[in-house]
C-alpha cells in the first residue's frame, strides 16, 4: 500500500495532468475493493471448509468409535439386548403390505442392482460426461467396499438371526452388506449432488431422499429379520469410515496426477 502511494505522489510531482492522476486513483480504489472482495470470497470458502472439515472428520471418528462398540458389545461382551429389541419394535409394524414395501427396498441394497448400477455410472462419467476421475471413483469405491465387506464378514464370522420373516440369508451376518454397500453407492452419489449441483433445493432434495434410502434401506433388513440391528449399525459405520477414506485418498491422487500433467505440458511446451 505504501508502495502505491508512493507512487501516486511521485507522478504527482512530476507534474502529470489531475485527470491523469485522477484516474490514477480511481484504478487504485477500484483495485482495492476488488481485493477486498477476493479477501471475502476466500475467508468464506475456508471457513465453509473448516466446517466441512470438522463435521467429515468428526463423522469419520464417531464411526470409528460406534463400530468398535458394537465388535466389544457383540463379540467380547456377548450382548444381544439391543438387537432383540429392535426385532420386537419391528415386528409390531409387519403387516403383508409392509413386507412387499420393505422387500422392494431392501433390493435397492442388493448386488443384483447396485453391481449395474455401479457399472452404469461409471459408464456414464467415463463415456457422456468425460469425466476420468469421477469413473474412477465410482469403480474403486464399489469395488474395495465388496472386498472390505467380504473381508469383515469371514474375520467376525456372525450368524444370522435364526427365524428371517421370509427366506433366509446367504453368508455370514456381521456387518450388513447391504447397510455398508448402500453407504458406499448412495453415500457417493450424496456427495457428488453436493459437490457438483448449484441449485440448492435440487441439492437438498437429492441428499435428503438418497439419505432417506440408506436408512431404509438398513431399516428393511432389521424388518426381514435377515440381520441384527447391530449388523445394519455396523454396515452403516463402516461405509461411512471407506466412503470418506476413499474418497480423501482419490482426490489426493487426483490432484497429483493434474499436477503431473500440468508440469509436463509446461516442460513440453518450453521445448
Amino acid at each position: 500500500m505504501e508502495i502505491i502511494a508512493d507512487g501516486l505522489l511521485k507522478r504527482f510531482s512530476e507534474g502529470l495532468p489531475f485527470a491523469v492522476l485522477w484516474h490514477d486513483f480511481e484504478a487504485l480504489l477500484h483495485m482495492l475493493r476488488q481485493t477486498r472482495i477476493r479477501l471475502k470470497k476466500l475467508g468464506a470458502a475456508l471457513s465453509l471448509l473448516s466446517v466441512e472439515l470438522v463435521l467429515i472428520v468428526g463423522l469419520f471418528f464417531i464411526s470409528l468409535f460406534v463400530f468398535s462398540f458394537l465388535v466389544k458389545e457383540v463379540f467380547i461382551d456377548g450382548q444381544q439386548g439391543f438387537d432383540e429389541r429392535m426385532f420386537a419394535q419391528t415386528a409390531r409394524f409387519v403387516t403383508p403390505a409392509h413386507t412387499q414395501i420393505m422387500e422392494a427396498i431392501t433390493f435397492l441394497g442388493t448386488h443384483t442392482f447396485l453391481i449395474p448400477a455401479n457399472i452404469l455410472l461409471t459408464a456414464y462419467f467415463l463415456f457422456v460426461r468425460r469425466h476420468r476421475w469421477h469413473s474412477i471413483k465410482v469403480a474403486s469405491i464399489a469395488l474395495s467396499s465388496t472386498a472390505m465387506m467380504f473381508s469383515l464378514k469371514h474375520f467376525f464370522s456372525r450368524q444370522r438371526p435364526l427365524m428371517p420373516l421370509l427366506k433366509p440369508a446367504l453368508g455370514y451376518s456381521f456387518p450388513s452388506g447391504h447397510s455398508l454397500m448402500s453407504f458406499a453407492f448412495y453415500g457417493l452419489l450424496i456427495y457428488l449432488a453436493y459437490r457438483y449441483l448449484h441449485r440448492r433445493w435440487l441439492k437438498a432434495t437429492i441428499i435428503i431422499l438418497l439419505s432417506l434410502l440408506i436408512f431404509l434401506i438398513g431399516f428393511s433388513r432389521v424388518y426381514l429379520r435377515v440381520h441384527y440391528a447391530s449388523d445394519v449399525l455396523a454396515g452403516f459405520c463402516v461405509g461411512i469410515v471407506w466412503l470418506v477414506f476413499s474418497l480423501a485418498v482419490l482426490q489426493r491422487l487426483e490432484r497429483y496426477s493434474k499436477r503431473n500433467i500440468a508440469e509436463a505440458v509446461e516442460e513440453h511446451a518450453a521445448t
